[in-house]
């Protein structure tokens, strides 16, 4: 693949505020993922600013541990038009390490009760000894328009 993003486009039937706000519900991202790696968060606690960090139980059947935990540190944080993360973990050290990839949702309101969200997942910061190790993108190009049928029918 030539490309380092990929990027898909749906509308919602709802506003940018409560589209927004089941994307900064950690609790919902296992409903929204719909691959079922995401479980559910370490901390319930809402995405409130761009630093914060949210931990969420995951499983992979290739992962070394199967069940492991990422450690996801907000980027973008503007309520009603975009919520961005990059994905990472605990090194030995106990200091915050991150692969290289983000999770990027852009919202546009095309009315009162129409919303145009953009899922963007980029790996273009990653490291060519990650990138042998892990085929990017790790979905197939059906997940993240998946993903976004799954956050409509939360809404």
């Amino acid at each position: 693949m030539t490309t380092e993003f990929v990027s898909t486009t749906i509308t919602i039937d709802a506003s940018a505020a409560a589209v927004f706000a089941v994307l900064a519900d950690p609790r919902k991202h296992a409903s929204i993922d719909g691959t079922g790696r995401v479980e559910e968060p370490v901390d319930p606690r809402p995405m409130t600013a761009a630093g914060q960090v949210f931990a969420m139980a995951m499983y992979h059947p290739n992962h070394p541990n199967k069940n492991y935990t990422t450690y996801n540190q907000i980027l973008d944080f503007e309520p009603g038009r975009v919520i961005s993360w990059r994905t990472g973990y605990l090194k030995d050290d106990g200091e915050l390490g991150f692969g290289g990839w983000f999770w990027r949702y852009d919202l546009t309101p095309v009315g009162p009760e129409q919303t145009e969200v953009t899922l963007t997942y980029d790996w273009s910061a990653t490291d060519a000894d990650v990138r042998e190790r892990i085929q990017f993108p790790p979905f197939p190009p059906e997940h993240f328009v998946a993903s976004l049928e799954h956050l409509a029918g939360l809404i």
